[in-house]
């Protein structure tokens, strides 16, 4: 079997790393040991140990089983929430409607 090969770009692979410093940091201030958060999420411990490094080879659903654990799937919601450039687009995308000029009143006198 291959082992399967993740390339990102070089900024996303930082926040990775931080991401993953972050739930380290989690786990030791719960001093929560390697061996029950992994028997907790049901992952190995090389799995959590690529976790705790960033390692973009992870399934996303075994960080959010490791959240889960540590008490922090609730900060998956924050994930995205703001999404202000897409808003931007989707309100571009709005159809704009057309409408005729207004008219403007004439200021003489009306012939008669």
């Amino acid at each position: 079997m291959s082992k399967r090969s993740v390339t990102i770009y070089p900024s996303s692979a930082k926040e990775l790393e931080a991401m993953g410093q972050r739930l380290k940091d989690a786990r030791l201030r719960r001093r929560f040991s390697m061996e029950t958060v992994c028997a907790r999420a049901d992952i190995s411990r090389p799995t959590l140990y690529k976790v705790e490094n960033g390692d973009p080879s992870v399934a996303m659903g075994i960080y959010v089983q490791v959240l889960r654990v540590l008490g922090l799937l609730d900060d998956l919601g924050v994930i995205a929430k703001e999404d202000v450039l897409g808003r931007r687009l989707q309100d571009e995308a709005l159809p704009h409607r057309k409408r005729a000029p207004k008219k403007t009143q004439q200021t003489g006198a009306l012939d008669g």
